[in-house]
């Protein structure tokens, strides 16, 4: 294998069965992308063109394979800039439908959670509602208190806020798109109420969280294309990966596809809510646990080589991952088995000498939505694919809260 400088980024070059063959560049495949003329398929599409083509003639004709997810990303928000009153105030205080949003940045900004319960309706609302009423365009109220200083007297303000007329609204999600989340059951005698849903007593269900095959790390799982500056498809809107996301932890082990067998890599995510819709961001409420938000993520991965097109071929049942027995508190839970997710997909599976029932808490439905919409708007020339200013991290270690006795 060789590269050769071809201006903005390097073509490579490999030596094959029918000799030397270039690899796509980001800069060739978006000119056929401006131009109307790139094939693109699914994460889900790819893996009967391959079959179908093989390898090698799949890897020349196709120049995007589009992936997606829709699910609860409980580790998302926005900031909002408000916009000054006349006298000015310093927000110390910040309180959106009664969901209090963290003020301590500027005197204007704030930044909402989307597990932020409200105040008065408790977890029948949360900060992921505020923002999905937000992006559905309706008026939102604002309360805030301040202290008052010289600059900013003002001590109290009341009024209603909408995406017009507020300056800034973004969403800056921590942690999108888990690489790989594992899978939950309960083996105690009572009903759990966890952000892994309702699990029931003596392992009386399974719950699990993923798009599986369709799943945009899954298909990049050694962050070839995906990385810091990468274009995605967030809430409805264009967006980019601002940076690794919390939590990254793609040094788990992995099987012989390189797909990491327990939760691993994870994005932070930037997007202009006001471009968003609520067709992709909705909220969610969790019985006696609390509130979510159902994110939906969608990223363009450009085939440069034979290999990056394999990758993106995963099947389901070549995706593993494990089961947690959430009845133990400790964040060692036991494992309680691997599994594939075309077992979870089957709507069963056997655990412990019996048949368990499974179901998703993301919704594949969407995702397909997602994944094709996405398709249509990079053949038409309206997505462009990015090369990432920086790769994400491939070894970090996550480690734990050490909570020591008078500290």
């Amino acid at each position: 294998m060789e590269s050769r400088d071809t201006g903005a980024y390097p073509l490579i070059l490999y030596r094959g069965r029918d000799g030397w063959m270039g690899y796509k560049s980001f800069d060739e495949i978006n000119e056929k992308i401006k131009g109307g003329k790139a094939v693109v398929v699914t994460a889900e599409e790819i893996i009967g063109i391959v079959e179908e083509k093989g390898v090698k003639q799949a890897a020349k004709e196709v120049d995007v394979v589009t992936t997606a997810t829709f699910g609860p990303m409980c580790s998302s928000g926005a900031f909002i800039n408000f916009g000054h009153s006349d006298p000015p105030i310093r927000m110390g205080k910040v309180w959106l439908n009664d969901v209090p949003a963290y003020a301590g940045v500027a005197a204007v900004d704030a930044y909402i959670g989307a597990t932020e319960p409200s105040e008065t309706r408790g977890l029948e609302y949360g900060g992921a509602h505020v923002i999905e009423d937000l992006i559905a365009g309706k008026d939102i109220k604002l309360y805030a208190e301040s202290y008052g200083t010289d600059c900013y007297p003002r001590k109290e303000i009341s009024t209603c806020i909408n995406k017009n007329n507020v300056n800034q609204a973004y969403m800056f999600n921590p942690r999108n798109a888990y690489q790989n989340y594992a899978a939950a059951t309960n083996s105690s005698d009572k009903i759990l109420y966890t952000y892994m849903g309702t699990l029931l007593p003596q392992c009386g269900n399974v719950t699990y969280s993923t798009a599986g095959e369709l799943s945009p790390l899954l298909n990049d799982p050694e962050y070839r294309t995906i990385g810091i500056g990468t274009r995605v498809f967030i809430g409805g809107t264009q967006g980019y990966v601002a940076w690794q996301g919390t939590q990254h932890n793609p040094g788990q082990a992995r099987g012989e596809n390189g797909v990491p067998l327990a939760a691993a890599g994870t994005l932070a995510l930037i997007g202009d809510l006001k471009q968003m819709d609520t067709r992709f961001i909705r909220a969610a409420v969790y019985e006696k646990y609390g509130v979510s938000l159902f994110v939906g993520v969608g990223i363009p991965i450009p085939i440069l080589d034979e290999e990056m097109l394999m990758k993106t071929t995963i099947k389901n049942s070549e995706i593993f991952t494990k089961i947690f027995d959430y009845s133990v508190q400790s964040r060692t839970r036991p494992v309680l088995r691997s599994v594939s997710y075309e077992e979870l997909r089957s709507g069963s599976i056997e655990l412990n000498g019996k048949t368990v029932p499974t179901a998703p808490l993301s919704s594949l439905k969407k995702a397909r939505e997602i994944a094709e919409l996405l398709k249509k708007q990079v053949g038409n020339g309206e997505f462009l694919i990015s090369q990432p200013v920086e790769s994400l991290p491939a070894a970090n270690k996550v480690n734990p809260l050490d909570v020591r006795e008078g500290s």
